[in-house]
């Protein structure tokens, strides 16, 4: 994450949303993920996260992922689309025409074997809420996916969900606003919000908590 984009920040907002969970938190958190059927992990940076994840991904297996400064930042994009291990959708969408081959993407992105990302708060009771501008990445989180491994910096964790979407709006919304119009020229926006509670097929989804600040 740039540190100009969070310099611009409200400094309460930064302190309140973009500051590492303690110990006890993350710990409450973890067993209320568990106790809702997603299965936690955890890493100590994002070098260890990328381990990780790496690890849990079958040989062979399609892999697709949304945009994320968390999977981005780890360097786990690279090492899933630079490997001979697995078949990342990515660069086939890419090398689609959006006009003429759109129903082939959507049914490539829609129902990966592995789907990777990343949430924009997790709730002390075991709860995830993502937030997305086309929506594109939140079908697979759903059901589409054969499996889903999100990469989670601690600093996401919040009490309820009331303060997860004030996160989204107060913190997370705004620096990948930012992000977007840098890369892009475009703004971003919070179209679709998606909030799990409980997974019933257990082991489908793995959240890896990174006691670090990671992502947005």
């Amino acid at each position: 994450m740039s540190t100009e984009l969070q310099f611009d920040l409200d400094p309460a907002i930064k302190r309140e949303f973009g500051s590492m969970a303690g110990e006890a938190r993350v710990t409450r958190t973890a067993a209320a993920l568990e106790a809702n059927g997603i299965s936690v992990l955890r890493a100590a940076d994002a070098a260890e996260a990328k381990r990780i994840v790496l690890r849990l991904i079958p040989e062979g297996a399609q892999v697709y992922h949304g945009a994320s400064q968390s999977l981005e930042t780890s360097g786990i994009i690279d090492a899933v689309e630079n490997s001979a291990r697995f078949d990342p959708v990515r660069p086939r969408i890419g090398a689609l025409d959006r006009t003429t081959e759109a129903d082939e993407i959507r049914r490539l992105s829609a129902a990966p074997d592995v789907m990777l990302g990343s949430v924009h708060a997790v709730t002390e009771t075991g709860s995830l809420l993502a937030a997305s501008m086309s929506g594109s990445q939140l079908g697979p989180y759903v059901s589409g996916a054969g499996r889903v491994i999100l990469v989670v910096g601690t600093q996401k964790i919040v009490s309820d969900l009331q303060e997860g979407l004030r996160r989204i709006d107060e913190y997370a919304f705004l620096l990948e606003d930012a992000r977007a119009q840098a890369a892009y020229g475009i703004h971003s926006a919070v179209n679709k919000v998606l909030i799990i509670h409980r997974e019933i097929v257990r082991g489908r989804i793995t959240v890896v908590l990174v006691d670090e600040v990671l992502g947005f």
